[in-house]
């Protein structure tokens, strides 16, 4: 994807760390394929055990008819491709770099499909999922935390110092935690200084970052007084700023852009090959598109760098109302790529059903899932007046109204909000196209 400063993505790079590297390490993602099938992957057929994934897959099987069985999540091939495609065209009109967030769906094959599709980098939370990206080959990670973990730093460190290609980058949002990073990368002995960038917390009411301009300024100088570590650059959400609206939110983007600019005058980035500005949750990323365009030519190249990542699969729920695709819908629309198959198991009244999903299958944290269709013997139908009112920890509740047709037996295909609490409850989740042939199984390291 468009960037201000891409060079070392070009194919002479490529071109020129092959002809020097060794012989080729084992391929991790094709590694994926020769998993055994067993009882821990739920939803299944049963008779696949013993299989590798790569057999199962291709057998082809139908999802409906193969021997999969109930509860199963369920992600459309399709759908999966074009919000892929969707968000790389995004970013490169806009001349954003793209580094969408692993966390949704820690998934590398999905992470792998994501990098085909143009994108810089992965962006992610917590220490175990660099473990998990770095195992998978990506070599542009971005932190969005404060890294403390002292045992977690010398990982990093250590990563760093083996692989001269590798890039890591992690917020700071505070002088204490500076010289946390700087006594355990100093203890481990670090080589390569690690890149930091500034967190602008979004309000005081927001979550992480420093609140004010005059913090970040104490803590640059903190970082500039750490050998082992380089700022280069400033970062932020902005799907945390109180009572969020297009103004509320355009204000803090223009305080973050604002904040880059302050610190390149002040000389903070002079010595860099490019600064970075990023910002981009699944919220707001028009706001920050529009912002972005903005920022003034700095002293040094720019890296825009947007960080969203429930694009992947969108939803069916709360992305559904808040992407920003509604509010700008010349530019495309996601689609709602994820589905969960339950049963009906008991219908013990006219007006109440039960299936065989509940919160260890479903994301329930933002909203319920939402009945869609139904299917019985081959064929599927709206679920007309059909609606579930609640979870149990392996039941779905289902009010069912007069207009409704449901009987025990059926299959319900519920659509779910909240993509990052969908796919963590599944290890392995089948890769469906229109009618129903599983052409692929996504792995997921949560």
């Amino acid at each position: 994807m468009a960037a201000d400063n891409p060079a070392d993505n070009s194919a002479a790079d490529r071109s020129s760390d092959a002809s020097t590297a060794g012989p080729p390490a084992a391929d991790p993602l094709a590694a994926l394929a020769d998993e055994r099938i067993d009882h821990r992957f739920k939803g299944l057929p049963p008779d696949a055990d013993g299989l590798t994934v790569g057999e199962l897959a291709a057998q082809r099987r139908n999802l409906f008819t193969g021997g999969f069985t109930t509860p199963v999540l369920a992600l459309s091939a399709e759908r999966l491709e074009h919000n892929l495609a969707l968000m790389e065209t995004y970013a490169e009109r806009h001349g954003l770099a793209f580094a969408p967030h692993g966390k949704t769906s820690m998934a590398p094959q999905l992470f792998a499909r994501q990098m085909e599709r143009g994108a810089w980098g992965i962006t992610l939370a917590v220490p175990h999922q660099v473990r998990v990206a770095r195992a998978f080959g990506i070599s542009r990670i971005f932190l969005a935390n404060e890294l403390v973990d002292a045992a977690a730093l010398r990982m990093v460190a250590a990563e760093l110092d083996a692989d001269p290609s590798f890039r890591f980058l992690c917020y700071v949002d505070s002088v204490r935690g500076v010289e946390l990073m700087h006594a355990a990368l100093s203890e481990a002995g670090a080589s390569r200084p690690v890149d930091v960038v500034l967190e602008l917390g979004a309000g005081d009411e927001a979550r992480t970052g420093a609140r004010t301009e005059a913090e970040c300024f104490e803590i640059a100088d903190a970082v500039a007084g750490a050998d082992t570590l380089r700022l280069v650059g400033v970062a932020g959400y902005e799907g945390e700023v109180p009572r969020a609206t297009t103004e509320r939110v355009t204000a803090w983007l223009r305080r973050l852009t604002a904040l880059a600019v302050e610190l390149d005058q002040a000389g903070r980035f002079a010595d860099l090959p490019e600064v970075v500005v990023s910002a981009g949750g699944s919220a707001w990323f028009d706001a920050v598109a529009s912002v972005f365009a903005e920022l003034p030519e700095l002293s040094v190249p720019v890296l825009k760098l947007l960080r969203s990542g429930a694009y992947v699969s969108h939803d069916d729920g709360h992305y559904r109302h808040v992407t920003p695709f509604n509010r700008v819908p010349q530019e495309g629309a996601l689609e709602p790529a994820l589905r969960l198959w339950a049963q009906v198991v008991s219908k013990p009244s006219a007006e109440q059903a039960f299936v065989n999903a509940g919160k260890r299958d479903a994301a329930y944290d933002l909203d319920l899932p939402e009945a869609q269709v139904v299917r019985r013997d081959g064929v599927e139908r709206a679920a007309a007046g059909v609606t579930v009112t609640g979870l149990s920890d392996q039941h779905g509740w289902v009010r069912t109204g007069p207009e409704a047709e449901l009987a025990v037996g059926d299959w319900l295909g519920m659509g779910l909000s909240h993509p990052c609490t969908a796919f963590d409850k599944w290890q392995l989740i089948p890769l469906v196209e229109a009618d129903g042939t599983v052409t692929d199984y996504i792995r997921t390291f949560f």
